[in-house]
């Protein structure tokens, strides 16, 4: 098969890019070569979490590779036959790194639903660092949306890891996949409950607190009951983190926010308020960091699925253009980036 070759500035431009690629090459056992990785990242090529999953994606698949080093702006991936099994993955392995293991979840975790039996992957790294999914959201929000679309796994925190430190660990264990299924997601029904947690690792407890008082203050208004824990979370770093899920009757969105060294809990609790508040304002079904990462599950089933977003971002463009580079699928996107929209993938 030719070498589809990627353009790796396309859209967004970062790590997505290659991990989108890295799966779907897995996936359609199709050689690639991606070139101006990063390109226009203050530190452009690949960083310790994107060579992890280069790393990662190259042993389920057996995969031949070239200029895979740090800093690479370029990276050609000639993938064989996916292969289940027990797996351990560290961006530790590296360099020192809290780089987040969510994304090496993301890169694996379609390609291993299509080998021939069930997969344990051991993942360590950041679990709760900027800029990346959390292992809450992945555990809360994906996976669980991603099974409407046939996908089949789950996700168990072990060890909290922040950043700088990382050190953290969850395992990911992955069914095989019979087929995918067409979903429509126009309309998330009526709010019937909003759970999450108040967390912190090895800082005093009234952050905790604080982060849920404030939290238990802002949510007092709405007509759903409200159900959120408290956490210490075991971790070599320190760290505070707001995970909220709202679940509707037929979709669930999750908004989080991260402490910093200076940022009150109240600031943090607000944070996440805001963004679930803000998605509530507007009658959609899917929340804007979901939208993305259900582009690759919708273009494997055969079937038109569409769903509604609260915004279109330049990642959820970005995934559509690169999975058409890919498969002979069509996307409509029905709205302007950074306002809302429906996307709906037309039958293959």
């Amino acid at each position: 098969m030719d070498t589809l070759e990627i353009d790796g500035n396309y859209g967004e431009g970062g790590g997505q890019i290659l991990r989108s690629s890295l799966s779907l090459s897995a996936i359609f056992q199709r050689p690639i070569r991606i070139s101006g990785i990063r390109a226009g990242r203050k530190k452009p090529g690949l960083a310790p979490q994107h060579l992890t999953c280069v790393n990662a994606v190259a042993a389920i698949t057996n995969a031949e590779v070239v200029n895979g080093t740090l800093g690479s702006q370029t990276l050609t991936f000639r993938p064989q036959e996916i292969s289940g099994g027990n797996y351990t993955f560290d961006v530790a392995d590296i360099r020192p790194s809290a780089g987040a293991l969510s994304l090496v979840f993301q890169s694996v975790a379609l390609p291993l639903s299509y080998a021939k039996v069930p997969s344990t992957v051991t993942l360590r790294g950041g679990t709760h660092v900027p800029w990346s999914p959390t292992v809450h959201y992945l555990q809360e929000i994906f996976i669980p949306m991603a099974a409407k679309f046939g996908f089949k796994g789950s996700i168990q925190l072990n060890r909290w890891g922040w950043y700088p430190k990382g050190g953290g660990e969850a395992i990911a264990k992955v069914q095989p996949t019979a087929n995918w299924r067409g979903v429509q997601l126009r309309h998330r029904g009526k709010l019937q409950k909003v759970c999450g947690i108040s967390a912190a690792s090895n800082l005093p407890e009234h952050i905790i607190n604080r982060q849920h008082n404030q939290i238990q203050k802002r949510l007092a208004q709405f007509d759903a009951p409200v159900d959120i824990a408290q956490v210490k979370g075991e971790s070599i770093g320190q760290g505070t983190y707001v995970f909220l899920k709202a679940e509707f009757e037929n979709a669930q969105a999750g908004f989080s926010a991260l402490g910093a060294r200076g940022k009150r809990a109240e600031r943090v609790a607000d944070e996440a308020c805001q963004a679930l508040e803000n998605f509530l304002a507007l009658d959609a079904a899917i929340d804007p960091h979901l939208a993305d990462q259900l582009i690759l599950p919708m273009a494997l089933a055969k079937e038109e699925s569409r769903f509604t977003t609260s915004r279109i971002t330049r990642h959820l463009t970005t995934n559509i253009g690169l999975v058409q580079q890919f498969l002979p699928v069509r996307f409509e996107v029905n709205g302007a980036e950074n306002g809302p929209g429906e996307i709906i993938k037309v039958d293959s």
